[in-house]
């Protein structure tokens, strides 16, 4: 369980001007993305009659989906709430457009989402740094393990010491 939750909230520390640019890539590419995805439900009806259907799911079913990534995953990794978690679907998304969507076209048709794509892997890499939500799970979690990790430690150690004590003779016996 301890691993599964380090890598969802990863406890790390970095210097604070790589939090400073972990929180202005976030507030940007998340920003950008989210600004796509609110352009689709602006345009809802226009494009639920033309958005590609790469995975053979349906024009619906796709275009909801990168809704939910574009608009609420973004939102999640802007603010760094479950960060890692909002980043999948991201990256999920931007490989559907760059290697099913934009396959056979130019670079340029390419470009947008292979920086997307390269910048959310790097983010996913690195987590979501000091100014998110995720940073203030992970320092509870980080102590809390490390307080039981503690108190294990002590109880074994007291239990030893325990031991050995009841090993020593009592002043009644002779010592030999």
């Amino acid at each position: 369980m301890n691993t599964f939750l380090s890598l969802i909230f990863p406890y790390r520390v970095y210097p604070r001007s790589v939090d400073a640019m972990l929180l202005v890539l976030r507030l940007l590419f998340g920003g950008l993305m989210m600004w796509h995805g609110i352009s689709k439900i602006e345009n809802f009806e226009i494009l639920s009659t033309s958005f590609p259907n790469p995975l053979g799911i349906g024009v619906r079913l796709s275009l909801y989906l990168a809704i939910f990534a574009e608009v609420f995953c973004s939102a999640a990794v802007i603010i760094g709430a479950f960060y890692r978690l909002a980043l999948i679907p991201l990256l999920i998304t931007m490989c559907v457009a760059l290697f099913i969507v934009h396959n056979g076209q130019s670079f340029a048709a390419k470009e947008l989402a292979t920086i997307f794509f390269v910048i959310y892997a790097l983010l996913f890499l690195m987590g979501a740094g000091y100014y998110s939500l995720d940073n203030m799970i992970a320092v509870q979690i980080h102590e809390s393990f490390h307080t039981a990790t503690i108190n294990i430690s002590t109880d074994t150690s007291s239990a030893t010491a325990h031991q050995q004590d009841s090993a020593l003779p009592t002043d009644g016996e002779s010592r030999q």
